[in-house]
């Protein structure tokens, strides 16, 4: 069945200007899609009052010729993580169940500026902490090609949005593979931009160095019209960056030259071999498109799940540090098993007489990394990597274990610490009718050149247009 949500962010704003469909419909679509499937995929956590976005709709089609943004009109979802007036912000925890947002975050201010209408709230992982939307007090998000299988996290609820046609676009965010793991799981597209260019104004932190906020969607181009709406310096983040923000959805269409690199040390045992020839088909295309393949090597593989897992959890020690159930919020008693894990890993790391030993030393790793992107991309204008070494998990199985969770993260754990923009796109499917993706991973501020890759991939593919049967 052919829905208006199945059409691309270009299509949907311009059948709203030729008339062809309005606002109202949308978001009537919209709400009935979420309605059909959340008791299902569990993906939402608070879908907004029916009747003030009915209002907002119809006031938005009676000035529909005045349009000038594409996002106009446009219903779409948000991680909890996001402050925004008139709805609580719960981070997936019942520590901060009833809490309700006090001012709103500049991605939402943005996106509102625009003319996008806010939906729904979609679920994750507590915190973000997790890769498979399973540690939280919601209650898990079940993958919508299987519902006995995770979803992938900490975005997993916008993913399963976007799969499943509930929204036309969501916004995630990634700490250490958040939008790209779900967004591989569910056959979506999900960018992790450069560190500082989206403002995380608003955004309940994790890991405040390693947090990026990002666009999930459809589509490459879909994700190049909605960052080109929520990038640029924002006086209330003072990690965002200055840079000029590109037309993405201009550049996206250019014909592709670039040397990819392809890591020896990313395909080797341990990878699901479904995985890795779906990818290496994807490679394929992405030379027959004019694209340099070059193997090149990444040492610092190996390192990056034990350097991201302590900075990580030392960082969110101190950041949770501050939800004591005295000034907003529940008791500390609410948080998960999970979250109460890294807490304390974090903590001891942080502690007297083994901070050098651990936090200081994974910092000056750190550096060694960035270092290692560095010297890649003086040859190479962007990497491939899959995203996740597996295929989506069953329901239980990661958050159960500890130590596989964490190692699942082995893919998408170094872009963070290094603030490198990752690009997550569809590239198949599994013998079982799973999705597969894998990232296009680029240099500070190189957006422009991931979106340009994936758009070029889309428009000689069709796995991005598949959607469960659900």
């Amino acid at each position: 069945m052919n829905n208006l949500l199945d059409k691309s962010i270009k299509n949907l704003s311009k059948g709203l200007k030729d008339k062809n469909f309005s606002v109202t419909e949308l978001v009537k679509e919209s709400l009935n899609r979420i309605e059909d499937i959340n008791s299902k995929t569990n993906s939402v956590i608070e879908i907004l009052p029916e009747k003030l976005l009915l209002t907002e709709a119809k006031e938005m089609d009676s000035n529909i010729n005045d349009s000038k943004n594409i996002l106009y009109g446009l219903p779409y979802t948000m991680k909890d993580i996001y402050q925004a007036k008139g709805t609580n912000t719960t981070s997936g925890s019942n520590v901060l169940i009833n809490y309700s947002s006090q001012y709103n975050s500049t991605v939402y201010k943005k996106i509102k500026i625009a003319g996008g209408i806010l939906i729904a709230k979609s679920n994750l992982d507590s915190w973000g902490h997790g890769g498979s939307s399973e540690n939280n007090d919601i209650g898990p998000v079940k993958n919508p090609y299987n519902l006995e299988r995770s979803a992938g996290g900490s975005s997993g609820g916008p993913a399963v949005d976007i799969a499943t046609r509930s929204s036309s676009f969501s916004i995630g965010e990634d700490t250490g593979g958040s939008i790209r793991n779900p967004s591989s799981w569910c056959g979506i597209t999900g960018l992790k931009v450069t560190y500082g260019r989206v403002s995380r104004y608003g955004a309940i932190a994790y890991a405040s160095s390693f947090d990026s906020v990002g666009p999930m969607a459809k589509t490459a181009e879909d994700c190049a019209f909605v960052l080109e709406g929520i990038a640029g310096h924002d006086p209330y983040d003072a990690n965002t960056s200055s840079i000029e923000v590109p037309k993405y959805s201009e550049i996206i269409n250019n014909k592709l030259d670039y040397t990819i690199g392809v890591p020896k040390e990313f395909f080797v045992r341990g990878l699901d071999e479904e995985i890795e020839d779906s990818i290496q088909n994807a490679i394929k295309e992405l030379k027959k498109l004019g694209c340099k393949i070059k193997e090149v090597s990444f040492p610092m593989f190996d390192y990056g799940v034990a350097l991201y897992y302590i900075i990580a959890p030392s960082e969110t020690s101190s950041n949770l540090g501050r939800y004591d159930g005295i000034r907003y919020g529940n008791g500390r008693d609410k948080f998960t098993e999970e979250t109460k894990r890294r807490i304390l890993i974090g903590t001891y790391s942080l502690s007297s007489g083994y901070y050098d030993e651990y936090y200081n030393q994974a910092q000056k790793a750190r550096t060694l990394l960035i270092q290692t992107y560095d010297d890649i991309f003086k040859s190479c204008d962007a990497i491939i990597s899959p995203v996740s070494p597996t295929l989506p998990t069953k329901i239980g199985e990661l958050i159960s274990d500890p130590i596989k969770n964490y190692l699942a993260d082995i893919y998408t754990v170094t872009q963070n610490p290094a603030g490198v923009p990752s690009l997550a796109i569809p590239t198949g499917f599994s013998k079982s009718k799973l999705p597969v993706g894998m990232q296009v991973i680029g240099p500070h501020f190189s957006e422009d050149k991931l979106l340009n890759i994936g758009h070029q991939f889309q428009k000689v593919t069709n796995y991005h247009e598949q959607k469960p049967n659900i």
